[in-house]
């Protein structure tokens, strides 16, 4: 990991004007995959892309060196035919996937940018990023007083981003916690569940996670102090969920049996955040629900986000990012990130946090 401080003597490397033709090196979507995602098949790195630096009509926008790339998910839900609709669109064959980056504006043809700033955003998984005047004016420039805080870079497209906004939004503003109510969190020890059973140990939450191996479960228990933790692939799930109080939270990353083991044990009228359902996303080996009836029967309150709509709300984007960034440097939340360096090895690391390969959460970087 790298941050700004580690970085900054290099702020004039691609400030020149005749840098010219250069590589673009890129992960592109290469085929729309039916079961479980491939690397090397259905999403490539490669190499023979190039962008022209001089010639390049950015029609009003900007340039970037992306440093960092955000692995979430999503965006296998995005490796789909295009005529399948969803709330994001699908990503385009041949072209570069797409995620959050943080990069270093190189060139700029809009007056809200400047050469040398740090900026967050969506961008491509490739070396540089043309972003058009639209798309342009979407990138959040990282504040002097922001930089300052010497975070990683990474965990600006982490902790300091959209996860930690998922993180946020869905237990403070759906999941309103109290103290001394319990709550379960599965995919506890990924980018947004580690977060969330921090929040919730912060407000007096008794906190139950669930992670796929010992050692996720060990680090949840002794690093962020959860109150129990356990392997969902050895354990009963229902067994350990009926040794605490009835749930009255449940924050969803995981889906599955896991979810309907939290419907056995919730409180009546408990809240469920729905926030994801990583079981689900690659495979067709998968079941209904069968026990939604407790839904109605606990008067349960089943509420799904996409962190995405809180895009351009204003409060809420001031409330996160006055709170969070200095909490995280001031070591009142911990962040664990499982970053790879190299955009070469992207491919495998993305398949990978389907299998549970990663701890923490999961960045690629791109470049110093």
């Amino acid at each position: 990991m790298y941050s700004y401080t580690s970085i900054r003597h290099n702020a004039k490397r691609f400030f020149t004007k005749n840098v010219g033709s250069i590589r673009n090196a890129a992960v592109i979507f290469a085929e729309v995959p039916s079961g479980e995602l491939e690397a090397d098949r259905h999403i490539k790195y490669i190499e023979d892309r190039t962008i022209d630096l001089n010639t390049i009509n950015t029609q009003g926008g900007v340039v970037t060196k992306n440093l960092v790339v955000s692995i979430d998910p999503y965006m296998r839900r995005r490796m789909r035919a295009a005529d399948l609709k969803s709330y994001l669109p699908p990503f385009k064959l041949n072209q570069p996937l797409t995620n959050f980056i943080v990069g270093k504006i190189i060139k700029s043809n809009n007056n809200k940018y400047k050469v040398g700033q740090f900026v967050y955003g969506n961008g491509g998984y490739e070396e540089y990023t043309v972003h058009f005047k639209d798309q342009a004016e979407t990138l959040r420039i990282l504040s002097d007083e922001e930089l300052k805080l010497d975070l990683p870079l990474t965990t600006w497209v982490g902790a300091a981003g959209m996860a930690g906004q998922t993180a946020f939004y869905g237990l403070y503003h759906i999941g309103k916690p109290k103290k001394g109510e319990t709550i379960f969190i599965t995919g506890a020890s990924g980018a947004v569940g580690q977060l969330v059973g921090q929040f919730a140990k912060r407000e007096g939450l008794t906190v139950i996670g669930s992670a796929g191996s010992d050692d996720k479960v060990q680090w949840l228990q002794k690093e962020l102090c959860f109150d129990h933790a356990f392997n969902y692939k050895t354990a009963n799930i229902k067994a350990e969920l009926a040794r605490f109080n009835p749930l009255n939270i449940y924050f969803d990353n995981v889906g599955g049996d896991q979810l309907e083991a939290a419907l056995d044990a919730a409180d009546n009228f408990a809240r469920f955040i729905e926030c994801g359902m990583i079981s689900l996303y690659d495979t067709s080996n998968t079941h209904g629900i069968r026990n939604l009836v407790l839904v109605v029967t606990k008067r349960l309150k089943l509420e799904g986000f996409i962190i995405l709509d809180k895009n351009n709300d204003e409060h809420f984007n001031k409330e996160f990012y006055t709170k969070i960034p200095k909490w995280i440097a001031n070591s009142e939340l911990k962040v664990k990130e499982d970053v790879t360096k190299g955009l070469e090895h992207a491919p495998k690391a993305i398949v990978g946090i389907f299998k549970g390969k990663n701890f923490g959460k999961a960045v690629i970087q791109i470049a110093d």
